[in-house]
């Protein structure tokens, strides 16, 4: 259950022992968001892996939209710090799902559903943010099932 933040916990060590430093900042910052999502408020103790998941793509996604600031301020070296603990995150979130596959699982979907055209968008994103979760972002899922609703 808990498998992510045993993983993350270990790899700390190994980024300190191998004097990685970027690895090592990210990964405590994950380790942090962790142990808050632990604690919270209503939560029973445990990090399940989803939560996990969806943590670190929040992360993963905050990095991407700080780094595209950093580039339009012409502040490069800050971008690519961003980029780069983006990219240390990504390595523990499942494998992001092929344009085609993508296409693929929601031409499936919409069928299962039934819908016929852009005003069963509703329908289509909310099963598609359940049944795709972790495995596409969230505004490429959007895109493709417009452009698939529109087309029907």
């Amino acid at each position: 259950m808990e498998k992510l933040f045993e993983q993350i916990n270990n790899d700390i060590k190994a980024a300190m022992l191998a004097r990685e430093k970027v690895a090592l900042e990210t990964l405590r910052s994950i380790k942090k968001e962790f142990l808050e999502a632990k604690t919270a408020k209503g939560s029973d103790g445990t990090l399940h892996d989803e939560q996990a998941v969806r943590i670190m793509q929040k992360m993963v996604k905050q990095r991407k939209e700080t780094a595209m600031i950093y580039t339009e301020q012409q502040r490069p070296e800050l971008a690519e710090k961003e980029l780069a603990e983006a990219e240390v995150i990504e390595r523990y979130l499942p494998r992001q799902m092929s344009v085609t596959e993508l296409e693929a699982a929601l031409v499936e979907l919409i069928s299962e559903i039934g819908a016929a055209g852009i005003q069963d968008l509703g329908k289509v994103m909310g099963a598609a943010t359940k049944k795709l979760a972790g495995k596409a972002d969230g505004r490429a899922i959007s895109e493709k099932a417009k452009e698939l609703l529109n087309k029907s």
